[in-house]
């Protein structure tokens, strides 16, 4: 077990499956404490229970982050339990998919609420206890932020509106927050990933399964896995303080 991000606590979201599941075990497996948040407590406990058996940390922290009284509880909980917090990761998402024109408004309001209004609500009520931890010098005197966007976030096509929508916001959102709390050595970045083998796609009818499987057989005959974005973020927070401001200020939003 590396030990890069020992003494330090990070918060995943959207730890029951994909890149949350392997963006906990990749942290924990670097030193960090590690909370799970997500609903499904069965999911979340399997998980705990396979990071302390391969000698890590982590807690359950069971939440619908589309209720902000319930992610703010979350992040009371983690550091109340677990005495600080220095990394979050943002990563709990949702893309239902279909043409706009006779859409299911119910699931546009979903993706709003887990993709936009549930980044923020859990980035407000984490933020105060990154800024501390950022000042911590007898720790790492750095505090991560990375959200998990997609290349959905760049580009735009027909079917995709919605989560086009969520996703160029959360870019924007997270570039804004770079700008103001880099220079207090809360580091935010995004990572923007293509295709994922996911559970992501199977919460849309067969239709659009079928069409996406279709389209990505001929454009992306190997999509990545959850694990080579979890290595990713990994990278990201176990970077070392930098001793100039100045180089953290000048760094692009993708690696800051």
């Amino acid at each position: 077990m590396s030990t890069r991000l020992t003494g330090t606590v990070a918060i995943v979201t959207g730890a029951s499956s994909g890149i949350g599941h392997a963006t906990a075990l990749e942290l924990a497996g670097h030193g960090a404490s590690v909370a799970l948040v997500a609903r499904r407590q069965d999911r979340l406990d399997a998980l705990v229970a396979e990071i302390q058996q391969a000698g890590g940390s982590a807690l359950a922290v069971p939440t619908d982050i589309t209720d902000r009284a319930q992610t703010e509880a979350a992040v009371r909980t983690v550091v109340e339990r677990l005495g600080r917090l220095d990394i979050l990761v943002n990563n709990a998402g949702l893309m239902l998919l279909g043409p706009i024109h006779g859409a299911d408004i119910e699931e546009w309001e979903r993706m709003i609420a887990i993709n936009q209004r549930g980044l923020l609500y859990m980035t407000h009520a984490a933020l105060p206890h990154l800024l501390d931890a950022a000042q911590d010098r007898s720790v790492r005197g750095v505090a991560d932020i990375v959200n998990i966007s997609s290349i959905a976030g760049r580009q735009a096509w027909a079917s995709f509106g919605v989560y086009n929508m969520t996703k160029f916001g959360v870019n924007g959102f997270t570039e804004a927050l770079r700008q103001e709390v880099t220079k207090k050595y809360v580091r935010v970045g995004v990572l923007e990933p293509g295709a994922v083998a996911t559970e992501l796609v199977s919460h849309n009818n067969a239709q659009i399964q079928a069409d996406l499987a279709a389209s990505d057989a001929e454009a992306i005959p190997v999509p990545l896995e959850p694990e080579d974005i979890a290595q990713n973020i990994a990278h990201m927070v176990t970077r070392p303080r930098r001793s100039s401001i100045a180089e953290l200020w000048a760094m692009p939003t993708s690696q800051a």
